[in-house]
């Protein structure tokens, strides 16, 4: 053998003469392809002047002293050129294009393809580091379908760590998405890149969207946005009104520093809600606070208003809000309770202006009105008393039913305390109302008339008879009918 395997280096022969030229030979092989760097891989035809050492990947349909020689490497030496036929695993640098090539054994192609599975770090135009273990600086990222499906995943090993894609402004992060601590989908967003808002959540159990941060929604081009981002209750939930609360706070403890201080306020809050089939309670404290406009219905369960006892609470009207003013058709059941309801100005204490259900509960007390205690003037609006109150204040009516609506108001004793007077009628019923108002007991006195019924409305005391209801004066009855 004289020439080595791999390289073909000549090798010096024992007896040689002239061995200093065979090593020559080698060393030149040696310059030619140690450390092996090409000017370029795309010229075809040998340059007319080349510099001694320089070295050329022959092209396709190459010509001249290059004749024959495609994809050898061609190095000029001594004022001639030699060519080197690469092996399997050769690695040249392309000088021109800044690029390491290497050969298969059939032919050349981008070094990478054959080397980085795995590899510790890869910066593209760019430094990695062990933290940022592939980096890239680049106009534009693309991550092409080559079939099918296209799917980008970004994992993490365990529910409470974070999965997310962060977007940063001067390296100081403004807005990240993903799996930050949990499984909820979240979009947060940050002025500075310390301090973090969550702007959106969406539950990974249900789908439902949530907004944390959103402002109170105003605009009605808002309303299909709103139905989606009511915050679901999953448990019964108890706002509290307190005289020396305020509407800046939660209104969820009770306490000065948490308290609403209106029960306006308490009321517009749940209509935000979804109830989602709980029961929402507006607990009021001692004191006369004022009443409730029901502008616009809530969604889902039911609510409870309840005070702190007639004695210590007292919830009165002296404007168009009422005291109970139901203007909205009620989505669910009202119940009120353990308080006293006074109205001035011409109002009445319970006003039911659309559909609806309403219950009196325990403990309440009617006190001085200017117009009527209960007042039902819409169709399919319900009131339901069937638990023992109290009458201390008059009205010009205590009971006044019309158009088509109805209420039950029996089966308990009502105690009328001082005498109150009804200018109009104790009770009445017209336009199509009704009234049922059997086994009632009735302890105190009244004076005024004891009833009116007129135009179809119709009373109902279960044979009671003309005497039935408080007054001191004889009731009327038109075109309606009274039993």
């Amino acid at each position: 053998m004289d020439q080595s395997p791999n390289l073909d280096l000549p090798y010096i022969m024992p007896s040689q003469a002239q061995k200093h030229v065979t090593h020559n030979e080698a060393i030149r092989s040696l310059d030619a392809i140690v450390q092996l760097s090409v000017v370029d891989r795309d010229v075809a035809t040998p340059p007319g002047a080349p510099v001694e050492g320089v070295r050329y990947l022959v092209a396709a349909a190459a010509t001249g002293a290059w004749t024959g020689k495609v994809g050898l490497i061609a190095a000029w030496q001594d004022g001639a050129w030699a060519f080197f036929s690469p092996g399997p695993g050769w690695v040249l640098w392309v000088e021109d294009e800044k690029r390491l090539i290497a050969f298969d054994g059939t032919a050349w192609g981008d070094a990478a393809v054959h080397s980085v599975n795995p590899a510790p770090l890869v910066g593209i135009n760019a430094t990695a580091d062990t933290t940022n273990r592939l980096s890239l600086k680049s106009p534009a990222t693309l991550l092409d379908q080559e079939a099918g499906d296209h799917r980008l995943k970004i994992n993490k090993s365990a529910a409470e760590n974070t999965a997310s894609i962060i977007f940063q402004s001067g390296y100081s992060g403004r807005a990240e998405f993903g799996l930050a601590g949990d499984d909820d989908w979240q979009v947060k967003v940050s002025p500075d890149g310390s301090t973090w808002v969550e702007a959106l959540k969406v539950s990974a159990a249900s789908g439902r969207i949530t907004l944390p941060a959103a402002l109170a929604l105003s605009s009605l081009d808002q309303v299909a946005t709103r139905r989606h981002i009511r915050e679901l209750l999953t448990v019964d939930r108890t706002y509290y009104v307190r005289s020396d609360g305020s509407d800046a706070n939660t209104g969820l403890v009770d306490s000065a520093g948490g308290a609403f201080l209106t029960l306006q306020k308490a009321y517009d809050t749940i209509t935000k809600l979804d109830l989602g089939g709980f029961t929402v309670t507006i607990a009021i404290g001692a004191g006369t606070f004022e009443g409730i406009n029901f502008s616009s219905p809530w969604v889902g369960g039911n609510v409870v208003i309840a005070g702190a006892g007639a004695a210590s609470t007292t919830v009165t009207t002296s404007t168009k809000t009422g005291a109970l003013l139901i203007s909205a058709a009620l989505s669910g059941l009202l119940t009120v309770q353990s308080f006293k309801i006074t109205a001035s100005g011409g109002q009445s204490g319970i006003r039911m202006g659309a559909a609806g259900k309403l219950v009196l509960g325990t403990g309440m007390e009617f006190g001085a009105c200017s117009a009527r205690h209960m007042l039902l003037a819409a169709p399919g609006a319900y009131l339901e008393s069937t638990i023992a109150y109290t009458i201390s204040g008059g009205a010009s009516y205590h009971m006044d039913v019309q158009y088509q609506a109805f209420m039950r108001n029996d089966a308990k004793t009502i105690t009328l305390s001082g005498t109150p007077a009804f200018s109009a009628a104790f009770a009445a019923a017209s336009n199509g109302g009704g009234i049922l108002a059997s086994v009632l007991t009735f302890s105190g006195s009244a004076t005024g008339p004891r009833y009116v019924s007129a135009t179809a409305g119709l009373i109902n005391t279960g044979g009671g008879g003309a005497n039935y209801f408080p007054g001191n004066a004889a009731g009327t009855a038109t075109t309606g009918d009274y039993f």
